[in-house]
């Protein structure tokens, strides 16, 4: 995942926090860096946000932020998350199945299967 650069032009360091303005309350939000990019909200890095200045006569929120470093995830869950979308899209052996029907005709790569006697509640022939 790439990290998200400060709004401020020229600036090259991690934003950590984001600034949203609301207009109608004449109030500017500063919080934690948002989940997704938003249109209308400025990412900022921690000197960029601790120089905030806004319009005279506008309020300023500052949310608490979330720590930088999130709680790192078990390796266990990361790993069975990983296996269990192995076993999803890979066959468990490659052979075909056996007993899913009798080939009665062919068609490029697919098949046309009719389904054995004993699938069906009949006794075999």
């Amino acid at each position: 995942m790439k990290s998200r650069r400060c709004s401020r032009p020229a600036c090259k360091h991690p934003a950590l926090y984001t600034l949203t303005y609301v207009y109608r309350d004449s109030t500017a939000v500063l919080g934690p860096l948002a989940t997704y990019v938003e249109p209308h909200c400025y990412d900022l890095c921690a000197a960029h946000a601790g120089r905030l200045t806004v319009p005279r006569g506008w309020d300023v929120v500052r949310l608490p932020a979330e720590p930088v470093d999130p709680v790192p995830r078990e390796a266990d869950d990361l790993e069975a998350l990983a296996n269990a979308v192995r076993e999803a899209v890979l066959p468990p052996s490659g052979t075909e199945p056996v007993g899913q029907g009798i080939e009665v005709g062919r068609r490029g790569h697919l098949r046309v299967l009719r389904s054995s006697p004993e699938e069906r509640g009949q006794p075999p022939s």
